[in-house]
């Protein structure tokens, strides 16, 4: 692997105080080149613009894909990936199905020692800190026949960042507009996801919604997902989250809180879920509590959930919310506050 530091670090011109999420990247990245039918050299380089010709493939048709991850400042003042070995195998997935040339896991995980081993100083410590981590492959390719390119650019950077959501949580269910359908692309981190998403969550948010509920494409009648976050819903004490589909994203912290929730001896169900079901719960006063997970947000409770003239509000001031437990014991696991007994968490090695 070729190497080749930053003169002037950046690092000492950052207010970790005030980040605005995604905004702020660490000093360098790492760049892999696809072509001939095998990856070249990778290398790490400074963080700095990409050259890019108006042909490239991936402006015009969008083969590209992404992965979002965490690493931790520990306790121990370690620098502690979590669960690497999951994002590796959905970052591939994703390739898969966009017909991009999947990266192998040597290259894939050398290159993340290498590139947090350098910029580990961007991973501070505190209450929800982290240095986000984005893989993303895009068709480079200088064409602009609508088909698959042959050449590709595999690159890392990273992001510190602190919380997502920084406001009430407040969600509409969304019965027009799709995010995905059986048959396509809603359980790969494919690019295009999002950027469809976008005016649908533009129009909720200027309404006063933080973000949609998304529904099934065919009948809008179960339950998908909110936003970037998988779903879940506490009826009575037990959590109820949509099954995966090829409609629905396989997260990787939805996966960790439902081990979590089973080992405190909570009932976890996965299953279709109606939006008239959850009204009815409500109603009934069963519906206790709604969150989403994700690996930018971790835990996120919702405050209100709204269906057509419907507004459900859920209390702040309970003391028995799952998703604070649930929040609490996955980031002590995250930040290696107590033993890591699923061994989800490694450490950067210094190189």
């Amino acid at each position: 692997m070729q190497i080749k530091k930053t003169s002037i670090s950046r690092l000492n011109s950052v207010d970790f105080n005030n980040i605005k999420f995604g905004s702020i990247f660490s000093d360098h990245m790492f760049v892999c080149h696809y072509e001939n039918n095998k990856w070249g050299t990778p290398e790490i380089v400074p963080y700095g613009p990409i050259p890019m010709s108006p042909g490239t493939q991936v402006l015009h048709y969008g083969q590209s894909i992404f992965e979002g991850m965490k690493v931790f400042r520990s306790i121990n003042d370690e620098v502690l990936f979590f669960r690497k070995e999951q994002n590796f195998a959905r970052l591939n997935k994703s390739a898969e199905r966009l017909s991009i040339p999947i990266i192998d896991e040597d290259t894939f995980m050398s290159g993340l020692n290498h590139l947090l081993n350098l910029d580990r100083k961007w991973c501070v410590g505190g209450d929800g800190y982290s240095l986000y981590v984005r893989p993303f492959i895009f068709a480079s390719s200088e064409c602009i026949k609508a088909s698959s390119a042959d050449k590709f650019t595999f690159i890392i950077i990273t992001s510190p960042t602190t919380t997502y959501y920084n406001d009430d949580i407040n969600v509409i269910i969304e019965d027009n507009y799709t995010r995905a359908a059986k048959g396509g692309v809603g359980y790969a981190k494919a690019a295009g996801n999002y950027a469809a998403s976008f005016f649908p969550t533009k129009k909720a948010n200027a309404n006063g919604f933080t973000q949609v509920i998304w529904t099934d494409a065919k009948e809008h009648k179960y339950i998908e997902e909110s936003g970037t976050m998988n779903i879940f819903f506490r009826i009575n004490d037990t959590l109820v989250t949509p099954s995966l589909t090829d409609s629905i994203l396989k997260g990787v912290t939805r996966d960790s809180i439902i081990q979590i929730a089973k080992d405190m001896g909570i009932e976890v169900q996965e299953r279709k879920i109606l939006v008239s079901e959850i009204i009815e719960a409500y109603e009934e006063g069963r519906l206790i509590e709604a969150f989403g997970t994700g690996t930018a947000v971790t835990v996120a409770p919702i405050n209100s959930i709204t269906f057509k003239s419907k507004k459900m509000n859920f209390s702040e001031n309970n003391q028995d919310i799952f998703s604070l437990k649930l929040k609490k014991k996955l980031q002590d696991i995250q930040t290696g506050k107590v033993n890591d007994k699923y061994n989800w968490t490694s450490i950067v090695p210094e190189l």
